[in-house]
């Protein structure tokens, strides 16, 4: 494992965290994005509270999945033990990416998790999106970072979601978090919940009994996803 392999990892994590400030997804230092490979079990993540406009791809903080900062004198993200929980928890993800883009985190405020209510939602979320309870206050006081990931993984597991084919929750009053098989995914992962979180919103305002069938909802998942899927090239 050398120089260069690590540099990449940077560049891979210092691109996703360019591309949600780009997308609007994150203002301030309201968000970071991490890229994971899993091989070598080290992640590249953002620094805690640089502002995006000073990153720099060599800012980005390498982690081992013990917690341990590998070759950096800055910090790593505050929320760098929730990443590794979620890498730790679910095998099939390399990319995670935490925001406070406003629509996704209205609905985490108000606690509601995202209901499925056309094709737009299905292409991305095999169902409902959803929101987590609020940690107690033993765990928040304790390790707040690090139970958050736990919360996360314990909870799809009991429910036995697909990390891939469920690629993000909120988190009832704070935010969401997205992932995916690469960093890359992960960032579409976010964009496509927004735009969701938005979508329902509005959805629902004007009609609020909406019954979207379920067997539109599995024929779009099933047409992007898994062994069935036929979409693209």
């Amino acid at each position: 494992m050398g120089t260069g392999y690590l540099d990449q990892l940077k560049q891979e994590a210092f691109e996703v965290n360019l591309g949600i400030v780009r997308e609007r997804l994150v203002v301030l230092t309201w968000g970071n994005a991490s890229s994971f490979d899993r091989a070598n079990g080290i992640f590249a993540i953002k620094p805690s509270g640089i502002s995006y406009s000073l990153l720099k791809w060599q800012d980005m903080v390498l982690v081992d999945l013990d917690g341990n900062v590998i070759d950096s004198k800055l910090k790593p993200s505050s929320d760098t033990l929730t990443h590794l929980e979620i890498y730790k928890g679910f095998n099939s993800v390399g990319g995670v990416v935490h925001t406070h883009s406003p629509w996704a985190t209205i609905w985490a405020q108000a606690s509601k998790s995202i209901p499925v209510l056309g094709t737009t939602h299905s292409d991305h979320f095999n169902g409902v999106v959803p929101c987590l309870p609020y940690l107690n206050k033993d765990k928040v006081e304790s390790a707040y970072e690090k139970e958050t990931g736990i919360q996360i993984v314990e909870y799809f597991t009991k429910h036995q979601l697909e990390p891939i084919h469920m690629p993000g929750c909120l988190l009832s009053g704070h935010a969401s978090f997205t992932w995916g098989e690469t960093s890359q995914k992960a960032f579409e992962n976010a964009i496509a919940l927004e735009a969701c979180a938005n979508m329902a919103y509005f959805s629902l305002s004007i009609n609020s009994k909406i019954d979207f069938p379920s067997y539109i909802l599995e024929k779009h998942f099933s047409r992007k996803h898994g062994d069935k899927a036929y979409y693209g090239q």
